[in-house]
């Protein structure tokens, strides 16, 4: 049972380790760790929260967390708010994005963590587009996306960061946000080859991971209405796996997330996410039920379990160690962050962070 919590990728409740949930992941060893706002107080609290995680783990943890620039950057709530792939793609300038990622993969292992949440592969069709991507795609075409989203990854790789490609097959279509209920993306295979795809087969050489996303295909689940992609294992292991050769890391997306919550139980949807091939099972913010989730891992077959322990333990060879901590080398990052924000959109307009107009998506307020 020990070694099935490598499986995890959990939620952490507070800003540091109560003692029981130091005891809670002492006991059950997940396979890693993400972090939300509500994890984040000051630099010195965040690298000791990360240095106590790594701690009680046997085995090098991943530690996460969604730092891609604009809204969607957690570290802004103690440091300065990188520019979003948005913004840098309209200032078209490859050396800012090789900045952004250099910068990205450096903030990151000053506090320890050795997994980014990004590049979004995704497409923009519509800037305005209410599906929890505004702002957040590296290009309106697949070409665009790919050199775009290529520089970013391979200068924050560079740096020791891991990255993961999401959100699998891709949502860009989508018009509700997954995480309030599922999107339908009613497109034939052919639509999504010629677009939406394309960057994933492009990228998957370079990327340590793949994320899933919580949308639903009818053209690999015809048969399945209302089964979400990271539950798929037409699109996971069928398609992600032997089709397109991907023999990295796949995880889920969160799974306490609308899309899958009003959708299917707890149990199943465990059960399902294993078994159609993701490797990390995302529980971010119910933590207490990593140990029920562990309790279904430790039901499904042992051939199954080896092939995921093996790509998780392949993937953790890659891990780089934290920085020493130093306050001053963190601000000299971060005023470095600042002054990209300041090339990228201009004194003025740097100044205004990014807060949404109207309706904000829960992805930028966990």
């Amino acid at each position: 049972m020990h070694h099935l919590g490598q499986l995890l990728l959990t939620g952490v409740p507070g800003p540091e380790l109560d003692p029981d949930t130091a005891r809670r992941f002492k006991k059950l060893q997940p396979g890693g760790f993400i972090l939300f706002g509500r994890n984040i107080q000051s630099p010195e609290q965040l690298r000791k929260l990360i240095d106590d995680l790594r701690d009680l783990s046997e085995i090098e943890p991943f530690i996460t967390i969604d730092q891609e620039g604009g809204r969607v950057s957690r570290l802004r709530l103690i440091g300065s708010e990188p520019p979003s792939a948005q913004q840098l793609r309209k200032k078209n300038d490859l050396k800012l994005i090789e900045h952004h990622g250099r910068l990205t993969g450096q903030i990151l292992r000053m506090f320890g963590f050795n997994l980014d949440l990004c590049p979004v592969l995704d497409l923009s069709f519509d800037d305005e587009a209410d599906n929890s991507l505004k702002g957040r795609c590296w290009g309106t075409t697949p070409d665009e996306v790919i050199s775009k989203a290529s520089i970013f990854n391979h200068a924050m790789r560079k740096e020791g960061i891991l990255s993961s490609g999401k959100h699998f097959p891709g949502y860009a279509s989508a018009s509700v946000d997954p995480h309030h209920e599922l999107p339908v993306i009613e497109k034939t295979l052919a639509e999504m080859e010629a677009e939406e795809l394309r960057p994933f087969r492009a990228l998957l050489p370079d990327l340590d991971s793949i994320m899933t996303c919580h949308s639903h295909y009818p053209c690999w689940d015809a048969d399945r209405p209302r089964w979400p992609a990271s539950l798929s294992k037409n699109i996971i292991t069928g398609f992600l796996r032997n089709q397109l050769a991907f023999d990295g890391l796949v995880m889920t997306d969160d799974l306490d997330m609308g899309a899958v919550l009003n959708e299917v139980t707890f149990e199943e949807t465990i059960r399902a996410c294993i078994e159609a091939g993701n490797d990390l099972a995302m529980i971010c913010h119910r933590v207490e039920l990593v140990e029920a989730a562990a309790e279904v891992i430790a039901t499904l077959p042992d051939p199954l379990l080896h092939d995921v322990l093996v790509r998780i333990e392949k993937t953790k060879k890659r891990l780089a160690d934290p920085y020493a901590w130093s306050m001053e080398h963190f601000r000299e990052i971060d005023s470095q962050i600042w002054d990209l924000r300041v090339a990228t959109l201009g004194e003025e307009e740097a100044s205004i962070l990014s807060v949404e107009n109207g309706k904000r998506s829960p992805v930028e307020l966990y």
